[in-house]
């Protein structure tokens, strides 16, 4: 079950590699559409610090506020990896960070070492797979999950902490702005999902997808 959150920001405490605490406060629930995207500026969707999967220059933008401790992200992953396979010259997914439960933050470090050695995709999915092994708290699980895909444990760890804690510290002012109220929770093109669940996400990017193909059919 996601952790609630809203609009009171805490500082990110730097508690060394990986392992930055983040506290936030909420009456909202979890995955709930946003309402301010209209009136905010449009780099706030993705900021050069944000990892892509899918063509840079896609014409759509799915973007997700993500926790991998989060057991509603995992469900999804298959339902967006559908769509991004079903659309791989048309669509990326900007990933934005919200650690919001216990070891969050960590596996959020192991996402971005994975990057950082070119690995992110399948470090990903074997976290999200290895979930339930670590979701409590127990990294073990997360840092087997992730050597077993690929990443290089001794370059990980030893990984500076101060970037990482700097960008999950930039997501949540970003979801705080946005409205965001919990994970995950989707931007198509900029605009929040209609209706939260796997067949309205297909839905809305279809839709820009088609939009973009077609830009003079009303």
């Amino acid at each position: 079950m996601n952790r609630r959150f809203g609009v009171v920001l805490t500082s990110l405490l730097s508690v060394g590699a990986f392992a930055a605490g983040v506290t936030l406060y909420s009456s909202s629930v979890a995955g709930e559409p946003a309402a301010k995207a209209a009136a905010v500026p449009k780099d706030i969707f993705v900021r050069p610090h944000s990892p892509i999967i899918g063509p840079k220059s896609a014409p759509v933008t799915i973007v997700e506020f993500f926790d991998p401790s989060c057991e509603a992200c995992r469900a999804f992953y298959p339902s967006v990896k559908q769509i991004l396979a079903a659309y791989p010259k048309d669509v990326r997914l900007v990933m934005r960070y919200l650690p919001l439960h216990e070891g969050s933050a960590e596996a959020i470090g192991i996402l971005e070492a994975a990057r950082a050695q070119g690995v992110l995709q399948p470090v990903m999915e074997a976290l999200l797979d290895a979930q339930p092994k670590w979701h409590n708290g127990d990294m073990t699980g997360a840092w087997s999950a992730a050597k077993a895909a690929g990443l290089d444990l001794v370059k990980a760890k030893a990984m500076p902490s101060a970037g990482i804690n700097a960008m999950m510290k930039s997501d949540l002012e970003d979801a705080n702005t946005l409205g965001v109220k919990g994970t995950p929770s989707f931007f198509v093109n900029g605009k929040p999902l209609a209706e939260f669940g796997p067949e309205p996400l297909y839905a809305q990017v279809r839709a820009e997808v088609e939009a973009q193909q077609n830009p003079n059919q009303e």
